[in-house]
């Protein structure tokens, strides 16, 4: 028996991938990785597909380096667009469209370091607004909360925060330097423990290794996150990152193959970068990976909900809500 057959028959008895498991998939043949990988989401979580949208609800001066980002004030680039929080009508206004077309979770996104107290109390308002005129599900990323911010937050009728680890804990000083890793999982923890799931992935194409990526869903698994974001870098001219090459489709699909053998109840979520290849992530959806953003990102244009539809259901799946 090779390693996938072994590792995905080790899966489907309850057992877990390890990172010297994990390094050696990362060479295994492609199609028997993939095809492996697929088989192992279809037995545990079935043809559940998890599609989100998400707001700029905050846009830009950002005093953090994330090297990726158009947002940042430390680079130049084309994002010269800058606005303060949204208020309740405009956040409400982009729940009701997205509701109306069979989305069945928001996100709330906000450029900077966090919020301000003012700031939570003001977007918690426009929170338990739309959880009252929407059935949507709310989700918040706003930067590097306290537990007591979580807690209005999850007291406003949001479900979930979103806070990426971006990397590996030793690559992660190369992709920003204003915040630390340990920042980041203090938030994830500091969520939880307010009562609200958590999603963290990262970025793919900043000049890591797949031993960075493993590493970051290894980290990630260990926090007990089940909603695992793969944005694939678009790189941006004006940020450190514009001349990266990006990751081909290939590179992506064995990505989201080994993810899914590291954690395999989680909702493997393609999110920025999807449309730069040429199938929208179609094989992805083919080689373990059961969730999407959809609709634009925040500084680049991403995939309509209407295409993002047809397209889950040509490969089988269902729009529904999983991992909480």
């Amino acid at each position: 028996m090779n390693i996938v057959d072994e590792l995905k028959k080790k899966i489907l008895e309850g057992g877990q991938t390890d990172r010297e498991e994990a390094l050696l998939l990362a060479d295994a043949p492609l199609e028997e990785l993939t095809a492996a990988a697929n088989e192992i989401r279809g037995k545990i979580c079935g043809n559940g597909f998890d599609l989100c949208t998400i707001i700029n609800g905050k846009c830009g001066r950002c005093s953090e380096d994330c090297k990726y980002c158009a947002q940042s004030v430390h680079y130049h680039t084309a994002c010269s667009e800058t606005y303060p929080l949204l208020d309740t009508g405009q956040l409400l206004e982009g729940a009701k469209y997205n509701d109306a077309r069979g989305v069945l979770r928001y996100s709330i996104v906000t450029s900077g370091r966090k919020l301000s107290d003012k700031e939570v109390d003001q977007v918690c308002e426009s929170i338990r607004t739309i959880k009252k005129e929407t059935s949507i599900e709310v989700c918040v990323s706003f930067g590097l909360l306290k537990e007591e911010q979580f807690r209005k937050v999850k007291e406003a009728g949001a479900s979930r925060v979103h806070c990426n680890l971006e990397s590996s804990r030793r690559y992660f000083p190369e992709v920003c330097t204003t915040h630390t890793y340990d920042e980041k999982i203090e938030t994830l923890k500091a969520a939880k423990r307010a009562g609200l799931s958590v999603c963290s992935g990262g970025i793919l194409g900043l000049g890591e290794t797949m031993e960075d990526r493993i590493d970051m869903v290894l980290t990630a698994r260990e926090l007990g996150v089940k909603s695992i974001p793969m944005n694939l870098l678009n790189p941006i001219p004006g940020t450190p990152y514009e001349h990266n090459r990006p990751l081909t489709a290939e590179e992506a699909c064995r990505c989201a193959a080994v993810f899914r053998f590291l954690i395999p109840d989680a909702s493997i979520r393609l999110a920025g970068g999807r449309g730069l290849l040429g199938d929208q992530g179609e094989a992805c959806f083919q080689s373990g990976a059961n969730a999407a953003i959809s609709g634009d990102m925040l500084t680049t244009a991403g995939i309509t909900v209407e295409t993002d539809m047809e397209l889950i259901k040509k490969l089988g799946f269902e729009a529904r809500l999983c991992n909480g």
